[in-house]
């Protein structure tokens, strides 16, 4: 037996379009694996499968938002006509906002509410949303794979990110409260696990990070004081436990909440 091949399972990438969910369809789609990309912006969507495809996938785009049962459903719709099947979920989509974050210069006090539930709603909703809908497929055949993407941030809240930190928490409780949901309920091939990522620089929080010239910020320097390994991490560091996390190799692993990140969480400080 091969417990590293997914060949012809089908993986949902939600937020599949970004720096980290690109990284993660290129690589499952070399174990073999079909791949659609789900973003609510149709023509990144499109280009990301595109690329995917050039490289000898065949892989699919799906436009939806992950907070919007209606649009989920129809992708469902489109993915089962053409592959089948669903058979790995991965909850990518997510994010943060300059609202829902206290700036140096802010307390508590000046909070924007409104960005708070919106940053609650995409992280958490955004990931039990579309499992709702993709899961019950996997219900129905009693086999699948649900894999969410925690954070440092549920670990350990991060100083100033309030709503993000709070929503990647749940996440953290969601992933072992389903996890023992499905197995009680329809059996132990369906699978539900978390990978919490470190500090990798993506399009969102480049500036926080980095300069323009490519030197740290204060605060990306504070990180890497706090990382063991001394770097930030890069997309292909996900590779090796995603695809354990999804393929065969895992079969008798659920609940649980997988650390990617240098040796951060595992650090005191002193």
């Amino acid at each position: 037996m091969k417990l590293f091949d997914l060949s012809g399972k089908t993986v949902i990438i939600t937020g599949g379009s970004g720096i980290l969910g690109t990284r993660m369809g290129t690589f499952l789609q070399s174990a073999g694996a079909n791949i659609v990309i789900l973003d609510r912006n149709a023509e990144m969507a499109k280009k990301t499968a595109d690329q995917l495809n050039v490289l000898g996938g065949n892989a699919m785009a799906a436009v939806s938002d992950v907070l919007i049962p209606e649009d989920l459903i129809k992708a469902q719709e489109q993915i089962l006509a053409r592959y089948g099947s669903i058979d790995i979920l991965i909850n990518a989509a997510g994010g943060n906002m300059p609202g829902a974050t206290v700036r140096p210069d802010q307390t508590f006090f000046d909070i924007e509410l409104d960005a708070l539930r919106k940053v609650y709603d995409l992280n958490f909703f955004g990931t039990v949303v579309p499992t709702k809908i993709f899961a019950e497929t996997m219900a129905k055949n009693k086999a699948g794979v649900i894999l969410n993407i925690s954070s440092m941030a549920a670990i350990r809240p991060i100083t100033r990110v309030v709503g993000y930190s709070a929503a990647k928490a749940s996440i953290d409780n969601f992933t072992q409260w389903l996890a023992v949901e499905m197995a009680n309920k329809f059996g132990q091939h369906i699978r539900v696990n978390a990978i919490a990522p470190g500090f990798f620089i993506t399009e969102q929080n480049r500036e926080l990070l980095t300069n323009k010239d490519g030197s740290y910020t204060e605060r990306g320097n504070l990180v890497i004081q706090h990382t063991p390994m001394n770097r930030f991490g890069e997309p292909d560091d996900l590779d090796g436990t995603i695809l354990w996390l999804c393929s065969d190799a895992a079969k008798f692993v659920t609940g649980i909440v997988v650390p990617i990140d240098g040796g951060f969480s595992s650090f005191a400080g002193v």
